[in-house]
C-alpha cells in the first residue's frame, strides 16, 4: 500500500532511509507512544493491548506490514477486533442482551436525528455502498421518516444491507422498544445503548489514526450519508468523498463514547 499523499511519502521515505523500512516491529513501537487525547486513561490502555494483539498476530502468520497498514488505514482492523470483543462478550450475554427487545421491523433506532447518522470506516462505508447501491432510484427509508436511515425499506422497515450492517448498528440493543419510539422522536428515556465492544472499535481506529501519521491517512464516515448517496447511484469514490467526515468527529465520538460508557 502507497502513502496517500506525497508528504506522507517523503516523510516515509526519509524514515526508511534514517532507520530502515517500515516493519511491524516499528508499527508496534508507534502504538506504544501513541496518544489519543480524548479517550480516558483506562480505554486507552486497553486500545493498545488489542492493536498489539493484532500486529503480533500479524507478524505471527507473516503478514506483510503494507497489508497490516492498509487494514488500520481502512479500518478493517479496528472492525475486526470490534467484532472479535463483541463475540467475547456474547459468550456470557449481559442482561441487556438477554432481555433486548430488538426485532426486525422495529427500526426505531434507524431513525438518525443530528444529520451525521453514525460514524462508520472506510471499509464499512464501501461495504455499505456496495450492498445498497442495487435498491438506487427505489424508494428508501426516507419515506417512513425523514430522519430514517436509507438503507431501510420503507414498508418493512428491514434492513436491506443487513448482512453488511456496519458496527454500530451491530452493537445497538434496547430492552424497551417503545422507549426507541420516544428517543426517536426526542426523548430521554433509558433501555438502549451500545455495547461496551463499540468504544474499543472507536478507540482503535482513533489510535490506528495516530500511529498511521505520515504514513496513511485514516478517516471516518457518516453512515447516512453513505446509504442517502448510494440509494441516489452515486459512484463509490464519490460517495465517499461526499460522506468524509472532519478529523475532528473521530475525536469528539471518542470523547461522547468515553462519557456514555463511564455514565
Amino acid at each position: 500500500m502507497k502513502p496517500t499523499s506525497p508528504r506522507a511519502a517523503r516523510r516515509l521515505s526519509q524514515k526508511a532511509a534514517s532507520g530502515g523500512p517500515l516493519t511491524l516491529q516499528a508499527l508496534s513501537e508507534r502504538v506504544a507512544k501513541a496518544k489519543v487525547k480524548t479517550l480516558s486513561t483506562q480505554s486507552q490502555d486497553r486500545a493498545k493491548r488489542i492493536l498489539q494483539s493484532y500486529l503480533q498476530t500479524a507478524q505471527a502468520h507473516g503478514m506483510p506490514v503494507k497489508d497490516a497498514v492498509a487494514e488500520m488505514q481502512s479500518g478493517k482492523a479496528a472492525q475486526r477486533l470490534g467484532d472479535a470483543v463483541r463475540q467475547e462478550i456474547l459468550k456470557t450475554p449481559p442482561d441487556a442482551v438477554r432481555n433486548a427487545a430488538c426485532a426486525d421491523g422495529c427500526a426505531f433506532c434507524c431513525i438518525l436525528p443530528g444529520g451525521d447518522g453514525g460514524l462508520i470506516t472506510q471499509s464499512e462505508a464501501e461495504t455499505l455502498h456496495t450492498a445498497v447501491l442495487p435498491f438506487a432510484g427505489q424508494p428508501d427509508g426516507r419515506a417512513w421518516h425523514p430522519n430514517a436511515c436509507p438503507a431501510l425499506d420503507p414498508v418493512t422497515r428491514s434492513c436491506r444491507a443487513y448482512d453488511a450492517r456496519p458496527t454500530i448498528c451491530r452493537s445497538f440493543l434496547s430492552t424497551d422498544a417503545e422507549a426507541c419510539r420516544e428517543n426517536a422522536e426526542g426523548g430521554t428515556e433509558g433501555g438502549a445503548g451500545l455495547l461496551g465492544s463499540h468504544l474499543d472499535y472507536l478507540a482503535v481506529h482513533a489510535l490506528c489514526r495516530q500511529v498511521l501519521k505520515g504514513i496513511a491517512q485514516v478517516h471516518s464516515y457518516s453512515l447516512a450519508a453513505v446509504a442517502a448517496h448510494a440509494v441516489n447511484g452515486a459512484a463509490a469514490d464519490d460517495t465517499l468523498k461526499a460522506a468524509r467526515h472532519k478529523p475532528s468527529l473521530l475525536d469528539q465520538t471518542c470523547k461522547d463514547a468515553t462519557k456514555a460508557a463511564n455514565a
